[in-house]
Order: C-alpha cells, then structure tokens, then sequence
C-alpha cells in the first residue's frame, strides 16, 4: 500500500512503497522513481524482479498524481541483466515454460515503453543484455561517462530477441547489425553517437542533477499534451504517409485544441500568464 507524508519537493525525498529488492516511491512533484536495488548482484534480474517491476509500472502509471517516472538502480551498475541461477534454472526448463518466462519479460518491456507518461533512464557502470532493453524502452536516457552497455546474449548461445523491437527501434537496424552479433562493449560516448543515451555526465550527482533539470522541464508543460504527443510519436513512427495517417493527425490537433488543457495553455500563452499547471516556483 502507499503511504502519503509531505516531503520535500526533490528527487529523492518521496512517499514510499517499499519492497526489497524493487522500491517504488513518489514525491509530491508527481515523480514516480522506479528503482533496481539488489547492488551485492549487480542489479540482475529474475523472473520475480520482472513481475515486481510490472507490477509497480502499473501502480505508477494509475497513481493520478504521476507525471514522470524515473528508472534508475542503487550500486556500481545499472543492471548486469538476467540473474545467472535464473538462467541455469530456465535452461533445464521445457520450451513452454521458457516461452511463458519470455512472454513475462515482453510484457515488462512493453509496459514500460508504452507508460503513458514521459520515462526518464538513469544508467551508471554496466548495462548488459536486457538492461539495455529497459534503457531502449525510456523516452531519455542519462548516463554516467563510464557507463558501458553490451548486447551479450550471443556470447552464450543466445539472441536479444524480446528487447530486440525496442533496441533496434533505438539505435536502428544498422547499428544493431554490428552489436547484436559482435557482443562488444558499447562505451557512453558510442552510446551516445548511435542513440542509445541522449546525454552523458561526469558523475552520479550530476546525473541526478540533469534528472531534476529535466523532470523541471517535462513539468512545466501541459501533462495532457506530453501524454498526447507521446500517443502521437508511437501512431506516428514507422507508418507509410498515408491519408488516415494524415486524417488521424489533423484529428489530434483538433481534439487537443477544444480539451480543457488545450483552452488553458492557449489562453495563458495569449494572455502572457502561466498556465495552470506550472507552479509560481518554477
């Protein structure tokens, strides 16, 4: 259950839902953080963290108050991927048990990738194998400039196959042509050039320091168009230039337009005042 108490308005001061190895906090600025913490097993996860995660993206993306959700982990390293005694486990497993374990991992990667509000990655040390995944499925990427990130599956037999629709819609099919065969480590700076990470930092605080700028940022525009041009950019994305596509954009806009936050904000902007979802502080 969440528990409400009034805490400062920070990105690490917020009302708590706790469970070990995944926390799930929120702060009154409508920040959910989503937080990786097993650091003695470098953030790995299993078939269990997978349901935990799912589950608390869920209880975020229904908490009216959320506005952006922050995925970030306690530790040397974002992520090292999938637990090995998880994946000796699967393993000795029959094809439809590992087809039901795959089918829980999609649905983690597609929960988060279609979180109806923006989605902010704060990646440090190694990402490796699905971790990448959960990078690619968050709308900006931070990283610490000794963050490293490796598509490794093919060193062991395997392929990225579940986190692949969302990586490759990431970094393209070119670069994925190189890493998802090489299984080379990808520095920050070359997860930056092919699009993997939109900005790189010196240190861990001045990553949460460009994760508060940024959350500043998303906060001060209409929360209801930043859903929308969300919606938009996957309607939109990969789709012929067609006629409904067309129609369904003139649709958008027009919608928009005649919603309550549409009026607001065009009336602000007219008017030269803030609109109602910008507090006096920012």
């Amino acid at each position: 259950m969440t528990t409400k108490t009034e805490q400062p308005l920070t990105l690490n001061h917020s009302i708590e839902d706790v469970d070990g190895r995944v926390t799930l906090r929120y702060s009154q600025a409508g920040v959910a953080e989503l937080t990786l913490n097993r650091p003695e097993k470098h953030n790995a996860f299993d078939d269990s963290i997978i349901q935990l995660l799912i589950e608390k993206l869920k209880a975020a993306e229904n908490n009216e108050s959320t506005r952006v959700l922050v995925l970030k982990s306690n530790g040397k390293h974002f992520s090292a991927g999938a637990d090995l005694n998880w994946m000796k486990r699967m393993a000795q497993n029959s094809h439809a048990d590992n087809v039901q374990d795959a089918a829980n991992l999609a649905k983690l990667m597609q929960t988060l990738n279609d979180f109806q509000h923006p989605t902010i990655a704060l990646i440090q040390g190694a990402t490796y194998g699905g971790a990448v995944g959960l990078a690619a499925c968050c709308d900006i990427v931070l990283a610490q400039d000794n963050a490293r990130f490796c598509l490794s599956e093919v060193k062991i037999g395997l392929t990225p196959a579940t986190i692949s629709p969302y990586v490759i819609r990431a970094i393209g099919e070119r670069q994925a042509r190189r890493f998802f065969l090489t299984a080379e480590v990808i520095s920050a700076p070359e997860a930056l050039q092919i699009g993997l990470v939109h900005q790189l930092l010196s240190s861990y605080e001045a990553l949460t320091n460009a994760a508060d700028a940024m959350i500043k940022q998303l906060t001060q525009n209409s929360p209801k168009a930043v859903t929308a041009a969300k919606k938009l950019i996957a309607d939109v994305s990969h789709k012929d230039l067609s006629s409904e596509l067309i129609q369904h954009t003139v649709n958008g806009i027009a919608d928009i337009r005649v919603s309550n936050e549409g009026q607001e904000g065009l009336s602000a902007f007219l008017n030269k005042r803030r609109p109602t979802w910008v507090s006096e502080e920012k």
